[in-house]
């Protein structure tokens, strides 16, 4: 891979051409361990990619930098998201994923990523789950939108979440329902962050694409 990412790859145990795969984008301060353990069960079947924010933010790393919440800066966001989408691409051909199995899971900054990742990769992104993030205003009004009428959106938040508000993320169902996208929404009686039932919701999203069971 020639990308500037670092990052965590699992390669699926099971033989076969043209896996699945997933891709990982951790929220601020964390790093590419951090949101394996909710999709390991996919390890037998899925390649698995945990990227690392490319800005240090202790105790660990950052995707962007912003003025303040839900604002990012927006010449580092863009670049984010090209490099992001240069390297999902770069993947697929590297490790010949499954182009049509394509996911990407991102928490906090991560989902703000992914779900701007969904925008500009339209359909050939299968299924974007964006668990206690937002959709940038400037990525909703600005950004060149692809048809996301084949893809499908998992957006989970806390209802007790005040780093994020719950309004971002309705806001962000709306967007993405206007434009077509199968959007599946739901909220939890937690804060920033995701109890176990949103892990399962996350697990049948992904699972009900998938060619084969989960061994």
């Amino acid at each position: 891979m020639k990308s500037p990412y670092i990052y965590k790859h699992l390669a699926p145990r099971i033989e076969g051409d043209k896996h699945p795969a997933i891709f990982l984008l951790h929220g601020l301060g964390s790093n590419e361990q951090d949101l394996i353990q909710l999709v390991e069960s996919f390890s037998t079947q899925c390649h698995i990619f945990s990227l690392q924010g490319p800005i240090e933010h202790r105790p660990g790393y950052a995707f962007y930098t912003f003025e303040e919440e839900g604002k990012p800066a927006r010449s580092i966001f863009d670049k984010v998201v090209k490099v992001t989408e240069d390297f999902i691409h770069e993947a697929i051909e590297v490790y010949q994923l499954d182009p049509t199995q394509i996911y990407i899971v991102g928490f906090n900054q991560g989902a703000a990523i992914a779900q701007s990742l969904a925008v500009v990769m339209g359909n050939e992104i299968r299924g974007t789950a964006a668990l206690s993030g937002y959709l940038p205003e400037f990525v909703a009004l600005e950004y060149s939108k692809k048809a996301m009428d084949q893809s499908k959106i998992f957006i989970s938040h806390g209802e007790y979440d005040y780093d994020f508000p719950l309004v971002w993320a309705e806001q962000s169902a709306a967007f993405f329902n206007d434009y077509g996208t199968n959007v599946t929404f739901k909220t939890y009686p937690v804060g920033h962050g995701v109890n176990e039932q949103n892990i399962q919701d996350l697990v049948a999203f992904i699972v009900a694409d998938l060619p084969t069971k989960l061994a």
